[in-house]
Protein backbone atom coordinates (compact mmCIF):
# COMPACT_ATOMS: atom_id res chain seq x y z
CA UNK A 1 0.00 0.00 0.00
CA UNK A 2 1.18 3.32 -1.01
CA UNK A 3 1.33 6.19 1.16
CA UNK A 4 -1.46 8.30 -0.50
CA UNK A 5 -3.74 4.82 -0.25
CA UNK A 6 -2.85 4.93 3.34
CA UNK A 7 -3.94 8.35 3.99
CA UNK A 8 -7.58 8.35 2.41
CA UNK A 9 -8.06 4.69 3.49
CA UNK A 10 -11.17 4.34 5.19
CA UNK A 11 -10.19 2.16 8.19
CA UNK A 12 -13.65 0.67 9.12
CA UNK A 13 -13.16 -2.03 5.85
CA UNK A 14 -10.10 -3.07 7.38
CA UNK A 15 -12.76 -4.89 10.06
CA UNK A 16 -14.59 -6.24 7.89
CA UNK A 17 -11.58 -7.76 6.00
CA UNK A 18 -10.27 -9.18 9.16
CA UNK A 19 -14.00 -10.75 9.87
CA UNK A 20 -14.01 -12.18 6.09
CA UNK A 21 -10.46 -13.53 6.53
CA UNK A 22 -11.55 -15.65 9.82
CA UNK A 23 -14.66 -16.82 8.53
CA UNK A 24 -13.92 -17.23 5.02
CA UNK A 25 -17.15 -16.59 4.04
CA UNK A 26 -19.08 -13.47 3.10
CA UNK A 27 -22.88 -14.49 4.79
CA UNK A 28 -21.35 -15.21 7.70
CA UNK A 29 -19.34 -11.98 7.83
CA UNK A 30 -21.71 -10.07 7.43
CA UNK A 31 -23.95 -11.56 10.13
CA UNK A 32 -20.91 -11.33 12.94
CA UNK A 33 -20.85 -7.64 11.52
CA UNK A 34 -24.60 -6.83 11.53
CA UNK A 35 -24.28 -5.81 7.89
CA UNK A 36 -26.27 -6.91 4.96
CA UNK A 37 -23.93 -9.13 2.34
CA UNK A 38 -24.29 -6.61 -0.32
CA UNK A 39 -22.89 -3.96 1.99
CA UNK A 40 -19.89 -6.35 2.81
CA UNK A 41 -19.75 -6.94 -0.87
CA UNK A 42 -18.77 -3.38 -1.16
CA UNK A 43 -16.43 -2.72 1.37
CA UNK A 44 -14.49 -5.47 -0.11
CA UNK A 45 -14.62 -3.82 -3.55
CA UNK A 46 -13.12 -0.46 -1.70
CA UNK A 47 -10.81 -2.59 -0.29
CA UNK A 48 -9.16 -4.07 -3.11
CA UNK A 49 -9.31 -0.45 -4.95
CA UNK A 50 -7.32 0.82 -2.45
CA UNK A 51 -4.94 -2.04 -2.27
CA UNK A 52 -5.40 -2.81 -6.09
CA UNK A 53 -5.34 -6.42 -5.08
CA UNK A 54 -8.49 -8.91 -5.26
CA UNK A 55 -7.89 -9.98 -1.45
CA UNK A 56 -10.72 -12.72 -1.72
CA UNK A 57 -12.06 -15.15 -4.68
CA UNK A 58 -15.37 -17.31 -4.46
CA UNK A 59 -14.91 -20.62 -4.03
CA UNK A 60 -17.29 -23.59 -3.44
CA UNK A 61 -19.61 -22.12 -0.60
CA UNK A 62 -16.68 -19.84 0.53
CA UNK A 63 -14.04 -17.39 -0.27
CA UNK A 64 -10.18 -18.19 -0.82
CA UNK A 65 -7.47 -15.56 -0.18
CA UNK A 66 -5.16 -14.10 -2.32
CA UNK A 67 -1.51 -14.43 -0.90
CA UNK A 68 -1.48 -10.61 -0.73
CA UNK A 69 -4.51 -11.09 1.63
CA UNK A 70 -3.05 -14.13 3.68
CA UNK A 71 0.34 -11.78 4.28
CA UNK A 72 -1.61 -8.73 4.94
CA UNK A 73 -3.87 -10.82 7.61
CA UNK A 74 -1.80 -10.94 10.53
CA UNK A 75 -0.86 -7.45 10.96
CA UNK A 76 -4.52 -5.86 10.45
CA UNK A 77 -5.42 -8.70 13.04
CA UNK A 78 -2.61 -8.27 15.66
CA UNK A 79 -3.05 -4.52 14.99
CA UNK A 80 -7.37 -4.65 15.43
CA UNK A 81 -6.92 -7.01 18.67
CA UNK A 82 -4.60 -4.95 20.30
CA UNK A 83 -6.97 -1.92 19.43
CA UNK A 84 -9.85 -3.72 21.36
CA UNK A 85 -8.23 -4.07 24.07
CA UNK A 86 -6.90 -0.57 24.76
CA UNK A 87 -10.35 0.61 24.36
CA UNK A 88 -11.80 -1.74 26.48
CA UNK A 89 -9.41 -3.19 29.07
CA UNK A 90 -11.96 -4.03 32.02
CA UNK A 91 -11.00 -7.60 33.92
CA UNK A 92 -12.75 -10.72 32.67
CA UNK A 93 -15.25 -11.76 35.02
CA UNK A 94 -15.95 -15.69 34.83
CA UNK A 95 -18.68 -15.31 36.68
CA UNK A 96 -21.05 -13.19 34.67
CA UNK A 97 -18.89 -13.90 31.62
CA UNK A 98 -20.91 -15.42 28.39
CA UNK A 99 -18.03 -16.51 26.49
CA UNK A 100 -16.75 -19.44 24.45
CA UNK A 101 -13.82 -21.27 23.69
CA UNK A 102 -12.19 -23.06 21.04
CA UNK A 103 -9.42 -25.76 22.72
CA UNK A 104 -7.64 -28.26 20.16
CA UNK A 105 -5.87 -31.20 21.85
CA UNK A 106 -5.50 -35.05 21.23
CA UNK A 107 -7.95 -37.56 22.98
CA UNK A 108 -5.24 -38.62 25.63
CA UNK A 109 -4.64 -34.97 26.59
CA UNK A 110 -8.71 -34.13 26.84
CA UNK A 111 -9.14 -37.26 29.40
CA UNK A 112 -6.26 -34.74 31.86
CA UNK A 113 -7.53 -31.66 31.32
CA UNK A 114 -11.51 -31.74 30.69
CA UNK A 115 -12.70 -33.03 33.96
CA UNK A 116 -11.00 -30.09 35.73
CA UNK A 117 -11.95 -27.82 33.54
CA UNK A 118 -15.51 -28.90 33.49
CA UNK A 119 -15.12 -28.36 37.47
CA UNK A 120 -13.59 -25.07 36.94
CA UNK A 121 -16.45 -24.29 34.77
CA UNK A 122 -19.14 -25.13 37.27
CA UNK A 123 -17.81 -23.35 40.15
CA UNK A 124 -15.99 -20.57 38.85
CA UNK A 125 -17.88 -19.49 35.01
CA UNK A 126 -21.67 -20.86 34.48
CA UNK A 127 -21.82 -18.79 31.85
CA UNK A 128 -18.60 -20.09 29.86
CA UNK A 129 -18.35 -22.73 27.04
CA UNK A 130 -15.73 -24.56 26.44
CA UNK A 131 -15.00 -26.68 22.60
CA UNK A 132 -13.12 -29.31 22.37
CA UNK A 133 -11.69 -30.17 18.74
CA UNK A 134 -9.18 -32.76 17.68
CA UNK A 135 -5.80 -31.70 17.18
CA UNK A 136 -4.68 -33.17 13.91
CA UNK A 137 -1.23 -31.96 13.72
CA UNK A 138 2.08 -31.25 15.65
CA UNK A 139 1.79 -27.90 14.15
CA UNK A 140 -1.08 -26.36 15.04
CA UNK A 141 0.01 -22.31 14.38
CA UNK A 142 -2.17 -21.83 11.40
CA UNK A 143 -5.61 -23.36 13.78
CA UNK A 144 -4.69 -20.05 15.80
CA UNK A 145 -3.66 -18.22 13.27
CA UNK A 146 -7.09 -17.91 11.56
CA UNK A 147 -8.77 -17.96 15.03
CA UNK A 148 -9.80 -22.21 14.64
CA UNK A 149 -8.73 -22.50 18.37
CA UNK A 150 -7.90 -19.77 20.79
CA UNK A 151 -5.36 -22.79 22.27
CA UNK A 152 -3.74 -25.54 21.29
CA UNK A 153 -2.89 -28.04 24.11
CA UNK A 154 -0.16 -31.10 22.66
CA UNK A 155 3.33 -32.15 22.54
CA UNK A 156 5.30 -29.67 19.73
CA UNK A 157 8.62 -30.26 19.83
CA UNK A 158 9.50 -29.16 15.71
CA UNK A 159 7.21 -25.52 16.60
CA UNK A 160 8.75 -25.03 20.23
CA UNK A 161 12.55 -25.05 18.74
CA UNK A 162 11.38 -22.93 15.69
CA UNK A 163 9.94 -20.39 18.42
CA UNK A 164 13.10 -20.58 20.72
CA UNK A 165 15.21 -19.59 17.30
CA UNK A 166 12.85 -17.19 16.18
CA UNK A 167 12.66 -15.37 20.29
CA UNK A 168 16.14 -14.94 19.79
CA UNK A 169 15.79 -12.40 17.23
CA UNK A 170 12.45 -11.14 17.85
CA UNK A 171 11.02 -9.18 20.56
CA UNK A 172 7.28 -10.18 20.10
CA UNK A 173 7.04 -13.19 18.72
CA UNK A 174 3.59 -14.17 16.94
CA UNK A 175 3.33 -17.28 19.36
CA UNK A 176 3.94 -17.68 22.90
CA UNK A 177 3.78 -20.82 24.67
CA UNK A 178 3.34 -22.42 28.78
CA UNK A 179 5.04 -25.72 29.52
CA UNK A 180 1.99 -27.49 31.77
CA UNK A 181 3.09 -31.14 32.35
CA UNK A 182 5.85 -33.72 30.84
CA UNK A 183 4.57 -36.80 30.04
CA UNK A 184 5.71 -40.57 30.14
CA UNK A 185 5.08 -42.85 27.59
CA UNK A 186 4.62 -46.99 27.83
CA UNK A 187 4.55 -49.78 25.53
CA UNK A 188 1.12 -51.10 25.91
CA UNK A 189 -0.07 -54.73 24.82
CA UNK A 190 -3.14 -56.98 25.38
CA UNK A 191 -3.10 -58.64 29.05
CA UNK A 192 -2.14 -61.83 27.87
CA UNK A 193 0.09 -60.65 24.89
CA UNK A 194 3.15 -63.50 24.44
CA UNK A 195 5.55 -60.57 25.56
CA UNK A 196 3.52 -60.00 28.42
CA UNK A 197 5.07 -62.74 29.93
CA UNK A 198 8.70 -61.82 30.41
CA UNK A 199 10.68 -58.61 30.46
CA UNK A 200 10.28 -56.24 27.04
CA UNK A 201 14.20 -56.65 25.02
CA UNK A 202 14.61 -54.10 22.15
CA UNK A 203 15.41 -56.94 19.87
CA UNK A 204 11.29 -58.38 20.78
CA UNK A 205 10.22 -55.01 20.81
CA UNK A 206 11.72 -54.73 17.08
CA UNK A 207 10.48 -57.90 15.73
CA UNK A 208 6.19 -57.37 17.31
CA UNK A 209 3.84 -55.77 15.01
CA UNK A 210 3.28 -52.15 16.10
CA UNK A 211 -0.26 -49.68 15.73
CA UNK A 212 0.92 -46.23 16.03
CA UNK A 213 -1.08 -43.05 16.86
CA UNK A 214 -0.23 -40.44 13.95
CA UNK A 215 -2.24 -37.11 13.73
CA UNK A 216 -0.92 -37.36 10.00
CA UNK A 217 -0.96 -40.87 9.15
CA UNK A 218 2.71 -40.49 8.68
CA UNK A 219 3.89 -44.36 10.39
CA UNK A 220 6.98 -42.39 11.67
CA UNK A 221 7.08 -41.32 15.11
CA UNK A 222 9.40 -39.98 18.52
CA UNK A 223 9.79 -43.67 19.02
CA UNK A 224 10.86 -44.55 15.22
CA UNK A 225 13.61 -41.64 15.46
CA UNK A 226 14.92 -42.98 18.74
CA UNK A 227 14.94 -46.56 17.54
CA UNK A 228 17.24 -45.27 14.09
CA UNK A 229 19.84 -43.40 16.22
CA UNK A 230 20.19 -46.95 17.01
CA UNK A 231 20.23 -48.22 13.49
CA UNK A 232 16.90 -50.30 14.24
CA UNK A 233 13.40 -49.58 13.24
CA UNK A 234 9.92 -51.84 13.80
CA UNK A 235 7.02 -53.15 11.79
CA UNK A 236 4.28 -50.41 12.00
CA UNK A 237 1.38 -52.19 10.42
CA UNK A 238 -1.80 -49.66 11.06
CA UNK A 239 -1.87 -45.77 12.20
CA UNK A 240 -4.91 -44.35 13.95
CA UNK A 241 -5.62 -40.96 15.13
CA UNK A 242 -6.75 -41.17 18.70
CA UNK A 243 -5.35 -42.80 21.96
CA UNK A 244 -8.52 -44.31 22.62
CA UNK A 245 -8.89 -46.11 19.66
CA UNK A 246 -5.43 -47.00 19.76
CA UNK A 247 -5.71 -48.87 23.23
CA UNK A 248 -9.30 -50.50 22.09
CA UNK A 249 -7.31 -52.36 19.27
CA UNK A 250 -4.52 -53.74 21.32
CA UNK A 251 -6.55 -55.07 23.58
CA UNK A 252 -7.80 -57.17 21.16
CA UNK A 253 -5.07 -58.30 18.91
CA UNK A 254 -1.06 -58.89 19.01
CA UNK A 255 0.03 -55.28 18.07
CA UNK A 256 1.76 -53.25 20.23
CA UNK A 257 1.52 -49.86 20.94
CA UNK A 258 2.44 -46.52 22.49
CA UNK A 259 0.38 -44.32 24.52
CA UNK A 260 0.79 -42.19 27.45
CA UNK A 261 1.11 -43.84 30.71
CA UNK A 262 -1.75 -41.29 32.63
CA UNK A 263 -4.26 -42.48 29.58
CA UNK A 264 -4.38 -45.89 29.93
CA UNK A 265 -5.08 -45.13 33.74
CA UNK A 266 -8.44 -43.88 32.25
CA UNK A 267 -9.57 -46.05 28.98
CA UNK A 268 -11.71 -47.87 31.44
CA UNK A 269 -9.99 -51.19 29.47
CA UNK A 270 -6.53 -50.63 31.91
CA UNK A 271 -7.57 -54.15 33.22
CA UNK A 272 -7.01 -55.87 29.85
CA UNK A 273 -3.71 -54.49 29.35
CA UNK A 274 -0.20 -54.86 30.01
CA UNK A 275 2.36 -52.00 30.16
CA UNK A 276 5.86 -52.51 29.61
CA UNK A 277 8.53 -49.47 29.69
CA UNK A 278 10.20 -48.76 26.51
CA UNK A 279 13.28 -50.64 26.30
CA UNK A 280 15.20 -48.09 24.92
CA UNK A 281 15.87 -44.05 26.00
CA UNK A 282 13.49 -41.48 24.07
CA UNK A 283 13.52 -38.00 24.26
CA UNK A 284 11.27 -35.92 27.24
CA UNK A 285 7.92 -35.68 26.20
CA UNK A 286 6.27 -32.49 26.79
CA UNK A 287 3.01 -30.93 26.43
CA UNK A 288 2.76 -27.01 26.44
CA UNK A 289 -0.37 -24.80 25.65
CA UNK A 290 0.79 -22.48 22.44
CA UNK A 291 -1.83 -19.28 21.63
CA UNK A 292 -1.41 -16.20 19.13
CA UNK A 293 0.34 -13.34 20.46
CA UNK A 294 -3.00 -11.38 19.47
CA UNK A 295 -4.81 -13.05 22.61
CA UNK A 296 -1.75 -12.50 24.61
CA UNK A 297 -3.20 -9.96 27.19
CA UNK A 298 -6.89 -10.45 26.79
CA UNK A 299 -8.46 -10.80 30.11
CA UNK A 300 -10.85 -13.24 29.21
CA UNK A 301 -7.69 -15.62 27.57
CA UNK A 302 -5.58 -15.15 30.59
CA UNK A 303 -8.37 -16.39 32.85
CA UNK A 304 -8.49 -19.45 30.08
CA UNK A 305 -4.12 -20.47 30.24
CA UNK A 306 -4.67 -19.67 33.70
CA UNK A 307 -8.04 -22.17 34.02
CA UNK A 308 -6.20 -24.68 31.78
CA UNK A 309 -3.28 -24.55 33.85
CA UNK A 310 -5.14 -25.36 36.85
CA UNK A 311 -6.70 -28.26 35.29
CA UNK A 312 -3.47 -29.47 34.38
CA UNK A 313 -2.01 -29.36 37.96
CA UNK A 314 -5.20 -30.99 39.34
CA UNK A 315 -4.97 -33.78 37.05
CA UNK A 316 -1.76 -35.13 38.14
CA UNK A 317 -2.94 -34.08 41.67
CA UNK A 318 -3.54 -37.36 44.26
CA UNK A 319 -7.06 -37.99 43.70
CA UNK A 320 -9.57 -35.94 46.21
CA UNK A 321 -6.98 -32.89 45.97
CA UNK A 322 -9.39 -29.70 45.03
CA UNK A 323 -8.52 -27.53 42.32
CA UNK A 324 -5.53 -24.59 43.34
CA UNK A 325 -6.09 -21.22 42.67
Amino acid sequence: MNETNFRTLDLNLLRVFDEVMTERNLTRAAHNLAMTQPAVSNALKRLRESLGDELVRRSGYGVEATPVALALWPTVRDALAQLRESLSPADFEPATAAKAFVLAMADATAAKLVPGLVDLLEKEAPGVNLRIVPLTTRDPRDLLESGSADLAIGHFPGVLAELTAIHLQEHNPRFQHQRLYDGEYVVVMRRYHPLAKKPLTLDAYCAARHLLVSFSGRPFGFVDEALSAQSRQRRIVITVNQFFTAGRVVASTDLLTVLPRHFVEVTGIESALTLRELPLPVPAVHVDALWHRHSEHSGAHRWLRKAVERAARHGFAEPGTTIAA
